[in-house]
């Protein structure tokens, strides 16, 4: 409010400096003209004849073109007319006095108050002056008897009165509208353009009808004339305004088209205040988070700050800010005209007209902040961990990666990897909210030991990572990670207790790595190396690794077996123990290597997945299974097919739309493929994989887990990922008819699949009595060399044509013949009939 009166102050002040400049200047003029009647005393003209001119001169004011200008009517009027025809008739100093004497009747008759009549009655004066001097130096000798017709005098004498009008009044429109001159004088020419031929023309037809001595009765025309030529300049103003106006209004809406909230804020007040000629406009933001009160004028923002509940003033024009639609309001546009003004009907219509695009524009700049908000939320989720706020694996990997990639890194890179030890025990023995508060101040103490540019990242459970950046020599990686490492010495207290934490770190430097995977493996090498001979840090040294020459032989071979496709895939069926009935395939993978042979995916599944050349062999083995499925299903046999997938795959972003276009393009529905996952998924992995899993479980793809029971979270996996199947590991099965700890597993599982509404598939099943006591437990789907051996495709399909007992797809006889009482399982609507199992890919 102190900078709204302090500006008001200052324009006033300027106003009323201008006001008085032109004030004396028409008192100068005014007795300049004095001294020219003591001088040249001439007869006097009639008392009525000059009462007639200030009447004429009040009449031709009266007609006034008004364009409203913030709380001012301003516009062309056709005064110019008498004062020229009274140049014509009287001498220049009575027709000044006269044409003052008309303007100042008429502004006090109309209570304009004292400032405005005197600056009218002094623009009279130096206006009507200025024609009357073009006159006395053109030599027009005015006349009453015989009124001389000078066409030229009359053009100039007008050009004169209007550029002095134009000198005097645009100084003070510019002042009082706080704009510019230039652009003032701009908008005052244009308005005032064809109010100039209009009077030119009247004022040249009345002097021309008294020069020609015609029937004064003509001069009676002449008001008519001037009506008719009043009427269409009015009509021509309002049209030229109202489409300036509404052009205005389309720009204006133009601009809202924006999504940033500030920038249709700044938009619309200054475009509001532009449109409407309004002093300021003001708009209260009332709706969505961001309550905030914007002021501008035309030409700038005001202020723009916290909503101010500020009382409406009295000469006020406000509109809510509502969608056509109506809906929620969002706010109120205010626009404040410095005095009583009142909008038309039209003004009204295009007031809410903008009020309604004003509206969506904040609803939709607020919509699109909101999104932007959650979309960087969901990114800061996505690459960090929820527990400390550290970068998680994703970010570290990312992170890694583009410092690989850079052509410009200062320095070397390194990774050190940190686990803490015995951090199992404080989970045990204080509870996971303790082991939280733990983690937390780990996570706290390495990032202030972090030098700047570190990359800190929990992986998961206890560990940690580290990504050095900016290291001038190998040396410092391991001073660094010493002084990493030693932040932690210091006790924590957690719940009164004076926790002490020993962590051990292994350093890989990144220099001859040859890629993230192989970077963190060799800082774990390091780690486990640290571990076992008690040491606090330990670097990654080739000759330590524990890899084999094997291994580094299949490395080097790989890119050429997935040229040459010596990657095949083999299937064992998944029977229904209870029928014998084939329902579903596990494609397992083989390398049919030159020199080694046969290898499976135990022996180079870790090479794949560390040398980059994982996406490629996954590819290939869904790529094989689903030409599988297709040749199946032509031969009449429709079963879906479980793939291993590997939580790297998972990592990758473009796996699930991998997997999806190769459904798409086989024709084979999402259902029918299962993805096998390893149940040994740590809970760090799962954090980067959940989303991945979400799209494709989404889409229909089946999860199952494998190897349930055997990893350290199962319950936590199981609550992580929403899966359709369990597979239970071949130790349990083995051990199922001996062991009571075996069946208690099992049947555990199969509960708690039952509740769950997954099935459950035993893997390993090598005997009769091994699937009739999977079978008593509940477990209703099986695999394993009792029913058969891995094949490949076209001898899977053999197997299926030529089954068992002379029916095809069935590898067993069926328990229910053998006349053992068994607990037999709900069946499931739709099933085939001939399987007590329910339909797996349901």
């Amino acid at each position: 409010m102190t900078e709204t009166s302090t500006n008001d102050d200052a324009t006033d002040r300027r106003l009323r400096l201008l006001i008085g400049l032109v004030v004396v200047a028409a008192l100068i003029t005014t007795a300049g003209w004095v001294l020219y009647l003591l001088h040249n005393p001439g007869p006097l003209p009639a008392p009525w004849a000059l009462a007639l001119l200030s009447v004429a001169v009040v009449a031709a004011n009266r007609l006034k073109v008004s364009v409203r200008i913030r709380s001012s009517l301003d516009g062309t009027t056709w005064g110019e007319v008498p004062v020229l025809v009274g140049l014509v008739l009287f001498p220049a100093p009575w027709v000044v006095l006269c044409s003052v004497a008309g303007v100042t009747a008429l502004k006090i008759f109309a209570r304009q108050g004292s400032l405005k009549t005197v600056f009218a009655a002094a623009k009279e004066a130096l206006t009507a002056s200025a024609a009357g001097l073009v006159f006395l130096v053109a030599g027009v000798r005015p006349d009453m008897l015989e009124p001389s017709f000078a066409p030229l005098a009359i053009v100039a004498a007008l050009a004169a009165f209007t550029l002095v009008d134009n000198v005097v009044f645009v100084p003070v429109m510019a002042v009082n509208t706080q704009t510019s001159v230039r652009l003032a004088a701009l908008k005052n020419s244009k308005r005032k353009l064809l109010g100039f031929l209009g009077q030119l023309a009247a004022s040249l037809l009345v002097a021309g009808l008294l020069a020609a001595e015609a029937n004064m009765l003509l001069l009676l025309v002449v008001p008519l004339v001037v009506a008719c030529m009043h009427l269409w300049q009015s009509r021509s103003a309002r049209t030229r305004e109202e489409r300036e106006s509404w052009q205005r209004l389309a720009k204006a809406t133009d601009e809202l088209n924006a999504v940033d909230l500030t920038q249709v804020l700044h938009a619309a007040t200054t475009r509001a205040a532009q449109i409407f000629s309004a002093a300021e406009a003001t708009i209260d933001v009332t709706a969505g988070g961001a309550r905030r009160t914007v002021r501008a004028t035309e030409s700038h923002v005001l202020t723009d700050g916290p909503l101010l509940t500020a009382p409406p003033q009295r000469d006020e024009k406000s509109v809510d800010l509502v969608a056509h639609d109506g809906g929620m309001r969002v706010g109120v546009l205010r626009l404040g005209f410095g005095g009583a003004v009142r909008l038309t009907e039209v003004e009204q219509y295009k007031l809410r007209t903008f009020a309604s695009a004003v509206c969506t524009a904040i609803r939709n700049a607020q919509a699109y902040a909101e999104l932007a908000r959650i979309a960087a939320e969901n990114e800061y989720a996505a690459t960090h961990d929820p527990l400390t706020g550290l970068a998680n694996r994703r970010r570290l990997y990312e992170h890694a990666g583009d410092l690989y990639q850079s052509t410009d890194q200062a320095g070397l890179f390194a990774l050190l990897l940190i686990d803490l030890n015995h951090f199992k025990e404080v989970n045990d023995t204080l509870g996971h909210a303790a082991g939280d508060d733990v983690l937390r101040e780990v996570a706290g103490r390495l990032s202030d030991a972090a030098a700047e540019g570190d990359l800190v990242a929990r992986l998961g459970g206890d560990e940690f990572a580290v990504l050095m950046t900016g290291l001038p020599t190998p040396a410092l990686a391991t001073h660094r990670a010493t002084s990493m490492l030693t932040s932690l010495d210091a006790s924590i207290e957690v719940e009164g207790m004076q926790i002490t934490v020993d962590a051990a770190g292994g350093i890989a430097l990144a220099a001859g790595s040859g890629g993230v995977e192989e970077l963190m493996r060799r800082a774990d090498i390091a780690m486990y190396q640290a571990k076992r001979t008690g040491e606090p840090t330990a670097i990654y040294v080739h000759a330590r690794d524990t890899a084999d020459l094997e291994r580094l032989m299949l490395t080097g071979d790989l890119r050429r077996a997935v040229a040459e496709h010596e990657f095949a895939v083999e299937f064992q069926p998944i029977v229904d123990l209870g029928s014998g009935e084939v329902v579903s395939a596990e494609a397992l993978a083989r390398w049919r290597h030159p020199a080694q042979g046969s290898l499976t995916p135990v022996q180079f599944l870790e090479t794949v997945e560390r040398s980059g050349q994982l996406p490629a062999f996954a590819d290939a083995v869904l790529e094989q299974s689903l030409i599988a499925m297709q040749t199946w299903r032509e031969a009449g046999f429709d079963l879906p097919v479980a793939v291993n997938v590997s939580p790297r795959s998972l990592l990758d972003p473009k796996f699930p739309a991998t997997v999806l276009a190769r459904l798409a393009r086989h024709d084979v529905p999402a259902n029918r493929l299962t993805l096998e996952l390893a149940e040994t998924l740590t809970i760090s992995q799962l954090d980067v994989v959940e989303r991945a899993l979400a799209e494709l479980r989404n889409a229909g793809v089946r999860l199952a887990i494998d190897d349930f029971g055997t990893g350290v979270s199962s319950l936590s996996v199981l609550s992580r990922i929403p899966v359709h199947q369990l597979k239970i590991d071949r130790e349990f099965v083995a051990a199922v008819e001996t062991s009571a700890e075996a069946s208690a597993v099992i049947r555990t599982t199969v509960d708690l699949a039952r509740n769950l509404h997954l099935t459950v598939v035993a893997e390993g099943v090598e005997s009769e009595p091994q699937r009739r006591a999977l079978w008593e437990l509940g477990c209703l789907a099986g695999q394993g060399h009792l029913f058969a051996r891995p094949y490949s495709a076209a001898r899977f399909l053999a197997a299926l044509q030529r089954g068992s007992g002379g029916r095809p797809g069935v590898l067993a006889a069926a328990l229910h013949d053998a006349g053992a009482v068994v607990r037999m399982p709900v069946r499931r609507a739709g099933g085939t009939g001939r399987s007590s199992l329910p339909h797996l890919p349901a």
